[in-house]
């Protein structure tokens, strides 16, 4: 998931081609759909992204009672409105009736605490819990933000790497080799610095013992004289996600992608570059599949982040999206820390019945 940032905007507001009250308002690369005439190009307003949930006081406001997402009808979703894919609301609260958009705008303030919006974190099955235990030496991984929120992350023609987002759910490994020891962990645990203590029920542990990635980790600490080494997976199947990649939890075919690895060598640590990461490990773990590598293009990224999944090998459901990162690791002063970024499929999006445990 990304991470939740409420900001005011300049908007870009086009015509609904199919609905004479509406109009779509741009921001960045998503749309929105708002009344016809409620804002003109130029203006700032508050964007709410997916994902975000509201109390009920702003959602009276909006006039969104019972129109969200969720059991509790709070969550902001994407959804078609005459046709059209909205991704987010587009308004101006009465919390900040005094507050200077434009300027706000300029300097990126956040405004999620101020009006009491938080992000949505989805259930946890308990096929993905356990008892957990402090991991402060655990290797960390970060959000990835969309690239439709921050258009200008990379440059036109730079070099990239596109890879299939697999629906599953993150698994974070780090090999220390002292000891040759083995911490696992949730996205959700890890980000509170807690592992999963090991539990041949847990499918984390079940992913990576299943699939040889410690072995695998000692054999890269080995090659690159690294203290530690970072394995980052994805473990899908039935039973994980509503999307199983033709793999399946409740069946001993627990399926793994691994889609990133870091190694800390004399105190650094450092990621490995797309290619490298081929190099070191095709054939020696699964890896999420290269849908392209070349010039940067919005174009090639959308029209790659919708289709047929091709994980199983044979297009058993539609895609999740992609993942772009440039050929070369570097830092992206768009997002203030690495440069990657995701494009989601509107298929998946606005799929009935779907999960997003984490």
């Amino acid at each position: 998931m990304s991470t939740l940032r409420v900001t005011a905007e300049l908007l870009t507001v086009h015509e609904h081609p199919d609905a004479d009250a509406l109009e779509l308002a741009q921001v960045g690369l998503y749309r929105a759909v708002v009344a016809k005439g409620a804002y003109r190009t130029g203006d700032a307003a508050v964007y709410i992204p997916e994902q975000a949930v509201l109390p009920a006081p702003l959602i009276e406001e909006l006039g969104l009672t019972g129109r969200l997402a969720g059991s509790a009808a709070n969550r902001v979703k994407a959804v078609r409105l005459r046709g059209e894919l909205s991704q987010g609301l587009v308004c101006r609260p009465r919390a900040l009736a005094g507050v200077d958009l434009v300027a706000a705008a300029r300097d990126r303030t956040d405004f999620a605490e101020l009006l009491g919006i938080t992000k949505w974190v989805p259930p946890v099955p308990t096929s993905m819990s356990g008892d957990v235990e402090s991991a402060p030496d655990l290797l960390p991984w970060g959000d990835v933000e969309n690239i439709q929120r921050y258009p200008d992350l990379f440059a036109p023609g730079e070099p990239v790497v596109l890879t299939e987002k697999v629906h599953g759910t993150a698994c974070l490994m780090t090999y220390h080799a002292e000891g040759d020891r083995v911490q696992v962990s949730s996205k959700g645990f890890g980000a509170k610095g807690l592992a999963l203590r090991e539990d041949p029920r847990n499918v984390y542990w079940r992913a990576v013992r299943g699939h040889g990635a410690p072995e695998a980790a000692a054999r890269l600490a080995r090659r690159f004289g690294a203290t530690r080494v970072g394995v980052f997976g994805e473990v899908y199947g039935a039973g994980v996600q509503d999307l199983s990649h033709g793999a399946d939890a409740r069946a001993d075919r627990l399926g793994y992608a691994v889609f990133d690895v870091s190694v800390e060598v004399a105190g650094q640590v450092r990621r490995l570059d797309a290619a490298e990461l081929h190099e070191v490990l095709d054939g020696e773990l699964p890896l999420v599949p290269v849908l392209f590598s070349g010039p940067y293009d919005i174009a090639t990224v959308m029209e790659l982040a919708s289709g047929r999944e091709t994980v199983s090998g044979r297009g058993l459901h539609l895609r999740e999206g992609v993942v772009i990162r440039p050929a070369t690791e570097r830092h992206s002063p768009v997002v203030g820390g690495r440069a990657i970024a995701k494009a989601v499929s509107p298929a998946y999006l606005t799929r009935k019945g779907g999960t997003e445990y984490e």
